[in-house]
């Protein structure tokens, strides 16, 4: 037997999000064109209900009211992608870190690659803040829902006026459509 699996979708300044649950806890949030994503299964049930609580806290965090979010999560994936994803959420709201120092910080100091593809499997965007992680010299690289939604995460998150964010946003994301 296959378990339930709910879901529902937001709007975001990122463009329409799908969120993902188990029925208990968080299990996904993913943006429109997404690496790595297989898409919804055609047994999934939609429960706006059930997901509710996530998409209070994502509300909140978009319009600069919430800076770490408190939901249950199940993060599904290999061990080491594991352990690289909750790292991911010991990373200060506002600040970002190297794949490097994300490898030091899970005693794999030589494993930054390694990390890199855990970091880009993340199931759980935003709530788990792989947009935080970014190349040795700050350089942008590597986001799963594209370069563009990675800048204005991270723009939002250093407090870059609404006005600017809200025309970047729509400038940036006409180009992810592209970036396929």
């Amino acid at each position: 037997m296959t378990a339930s699996t709910y879901f529902s979708y937001m709007p975001s300044p990122l463009g329409e999000l799908l969120l993902v649950s188990d029925g208990d806890s968080l299990t996904g949030v993913y943006m429109q064109k997404q690496s790595h994503f297989s898409g919804m299964q055609p047994h999934w049930r939609r429960d706006d209900h059930c997901l509710r609580r996530a998409r209070t806290q994502l509300l909140a965090y978009f319009a600069n009211e919430l800076q770490c979010f408190a939901l249950p999560l199940k993060l599904i994936g290999t061990e080491f992608q594991r352990r690289v994803w909750n790292e991911l959420l010991n990373i200060p709201f506002g600040q970002t870190i190297s794949y490097g120092e994300l490898a030091r910080r899970i005693a794999q100091p030589n494993a930054s690659r390694a990390v890199g593809l855990a970091n880009g499997r993340n199931p759980v965007s935003i709530v788990v803040p792989c947009h935080r992680v970014v190349g040795a010299k700050g350089t942008l690289t590597g986001y799963g829902g594209g370069l563009p939604r990675k800048r204005w995460l991270l723009d939002h998150e250093r407090g870059v006026p609404r006005a600017w964010l809200a025309l970047g946003s729509v400038e940036s994301l006409a180009m992810v459509g592209s970036e396929s």
